[in-house]
């Protein structure tokens, strides 16, 4: 059990240093965004270099660790340059659910007849596979003895408390026999152990130890607890907590970034008084961005060798700022007011706006501030979460729940998909649609409660979660009443996942699944929304980024992807946190905005799209009059107003 922070006796090292003879397990996970993937690199290259044999994993669909180390890495495990005893892989889910079917079928086939086959690989063409297959490499390495230690780089935090859910769920829904989703039960045994062996070694302390990575902000310490509690119900203690990214105090010479520090300063008081893990560590924000073994030897050096941090101010990049001189951002040579308008004005049918983006870049308050003006201006509008760590609720000041409500303005509704409510719905909608098939039937040789008992254990399967998740996020295209839903959306490699799920799940039906036959009109409801989703007319897909190399760097990634798999394109650009002109003015602050102006430049030339800009904010703005206030800062959302509707003032 993880000690109180007021007996606090362990270091971050006593942690993450292997101490016994059997490989030893490290897990980062946190709000996407907050260094998470910097600290697992730099605290795997600590290993190494202690001389411990490591490997470190990201199970994040948008991995950066090739960024990170400058060199390609991949779905294979891979040697680091410069660094004896690590090596390193990204564990991609398309490649892994190809070679889970691969491997589920191939000791099948001189046992089954082409037919049996046929059925076992319309079996693996479900779209949960995805999930399994990623989760089957994630236990493989949980078993490497070659290794002193395992550092896991983890997908954004609502996502790993599903990775941890996992061995429980399929090794229940193992138990039962039978065939499921991820290939015949019977044919599963080994992968089942293989699933206790995980889940014994998860909840032991000496072998496993669960850190958090977090930004100095109130928001993210509220996630992290609540993160925290529902490892704790899995029988998973949180042991360390890392702060990254506070402003160091020898570069706050002015009111508006004194007064962030000292907020920081505050967060950071509290989460060592209020979470309950055995040592905290914290780190400053560099000048530039944390790239190259040198950085991350200093990342490694004060979270584990008690160094003191240091800023070396001028180590940021000599950057171009077109020549203005002040490295300052000019807002209105930067962005097209008209063109964000445009883009997110509705016209006589319903329009459905995507934030996207990698976690931890604002996506949440930039989409709750769109919603807000949108409703200002007069347009019925809605705004939806589908991220499992939704925080819309802290966000608007307002209880957020499954159904829309108001959130304390006129026109505006916000709702958040609950996936227990979600999978309750999910499973009435299904069993009664079964239910009422049967009954029209005159076939009386079906046992009709065993059909329905059969429905009903499937409804028991992990995937059932997903497709509950699914079924509510098209219900959405279907919402009467609303000019705009907004939708604020999972980390980018979730929402492209969400974004194939109509077609994956259209496929799937189209085999003649039970999926199939108890809802026979999805595929058709699946083509309209994937339609609807393709028509620039109807939707608008906005990446949020702060300029910096990962966050472009990952949306412009995903927005390949979502081109070249869903065959929906970017139409508009969110950069966020844009350094104030008026506050900074030192050399510290000067190199992050030289740095800002070299990114935008380079977003604009990657995207072929309007541009959006955000500025940085004392506060992150909370409730509806905050929200419209920093509308009015935001670039083309004050314009709204004026485009087509008057203003509704808040109630």
């Amino acid at each position: 059990m993880a000690r109180s922070q007021s007996n606090q006796s362990t270091s971050a090292r006593d942690i993450v240093e292997p101490s016994g003879e059997e490989t030893e397990f490290v897990f980062f996970s946190g709000k996407g965004g907050v260094g998470k993937s910097t600290v697992s690199c730099a605290t795997a290259a600590w290993l190494a270099d202690n001389d411990y044999e490591t490997l470190l994993v990201t199970t994040d669909p948008a991995p950066n660790l090739s960024d990170i180390f400058g060199q390609s890495i991949g779905h294979e495990v891979t040697a680091i340059d410069g660094i004896e005893n690590l090596s390193a892989i990204e564990i991609d889910p398309d490649t892994a659910a190809e070679e889970y079917r691969q491997e589920t079928i191939e000791p099948m086939r001189e046992l089954l007849g082409d037919e049996e086959i046929r059925t076992v690989e319309e079996q693996l063409n479900s779209p949960c596979v995805e999930e399994i297959a990623a989760f089957d490499n994630f236990v493989d390495f949980m078993d490497s003895p070659e290794y002193d230690a395992v550092v896991f780089d983890t997908a954004p935090t609502g996502h790993t408390i599903r990775l941890m859910e996992l061995p429980s769920d399929w090794n229940a829904e193992l138990e039962k026999g039978g065939s499921t989703c991820i290939g015949p039960a019977a044919s599963m045994e080994e992968r089942k152990r293989d699933y206790e062996r995980a889940i014994d070694t998860l909840q032991d302390d000496e072998r496993t130890s669960f850190a958090f990575v977090g930004k100095p902000e109130d928001s993210s310490i509220d996630e992290i607890e609540r993160s925290a509690g529902d490892l704790a119900e899995l029988g998973i203690e949180s042991q360390l907590l890392i702060l990254n990214g506070y402003l160091p105090e020898s570069v706050c010479e002015d009111p508006f970034f004194e007064a962030k520090r000292a907020d920081e300063q505050a967060v950071i008081e509290r989460a060592r008084a209020e979470f309950d893990a055995d040592a905290t560590a914290t780190y400053p924000l560099q000048p530039g961005e944390i790239a190259g073994l040198d950085l991350l030897a200093d990342v490694a050096g004060v979270l584990y060798d008690g160094d003191e941090a240091t800023v070396d101010i001028g180590a940021a990049t000599d950057v171009d700022d077109g020549g203005r001189g002040d490295g300052a951002v000019d807002f209105d040579a930067t962005a097209d007011a008209d063109a964000v308008v445009e883009q997110l004005t509705p016209g006589e049918e319903t329009q459905y706006l995507f934030f996207t983006g990698k976690g931890g870049v604002g996506k949440s308050t930039v989409a709750s501030t769109a919603a807000t003006k949108l409703a200002e201006a007069g347009h019925e509008t809605l705004v939806v979460t589908t991220d499992p760590a939704a925080h819309l609720e802290d966000i608007f000041g307002e209880p957020v729940g499954h159904e829309p409500t108001s959130v304390g303005q006129d026109n505006l509704d916000a709702a958040r998909i609950d996936q227990e409510e979600a999978l309750a719905e999910y499973r009435e909608q299904v069993l009664d649609h079964v239910t009422e098939m049967y009954q029209e039937r005159e076939d009386t040789q079906i046992d009709v409660d065993a059909a329905i008992a059969n429905v009903e254990e499937e409804l028991e399967s992990p995937c059932a979660e997903e497709m509950a998740a699914l079924e509510k996020f098209v219900s959405y295209f279907d919402e009467d009443g609303y000019d705009v839903v907004v939708f604020d959306t999972a980390p980018t490699g979730h929402t492209l996942r969400l974004l194939e799920l109509p077609s994956d799940w259209k496929g799937f039906m189209d085999l003649g699944s039970l999926t199939k036959g108890a809802a026979p009109a999805k595929g058709d409801q699946y083509d309209e929304v994937i339609e609807t989703m393709k028509d620039p007319d109807r939707s608008t897909f906005a990446f949020v980024m702060y300029p910096e190399y990962t966050p472009m760097m990952e949306a412009h990634r995903a927005a390949a992807d979502l081109r070249d798999q869903v065959g929906i394109e970017t139409s508009l650009v969110v950069a966020n946190y844009l350094l104030p002109e008026e506050y900074g003015d030192n050399a510290f602050f000067a190199n992050r905005r030289a740095q800002q102006a070299q990114y935008l430049a380079e977003i604009r030339d990657r995207f072929d799209a309007p541009l959006m800009l955000a500025p940085l904010r004392r506060d992150e703005p909370i409730g509806i009059d905050e929200l419209s206030a920093f509308g009015e800062e935001i670039t083309g959302l004050t314009d709204i107003a004026d485009a087509d509707a008057p203003e509704v003032t808040p109630s």
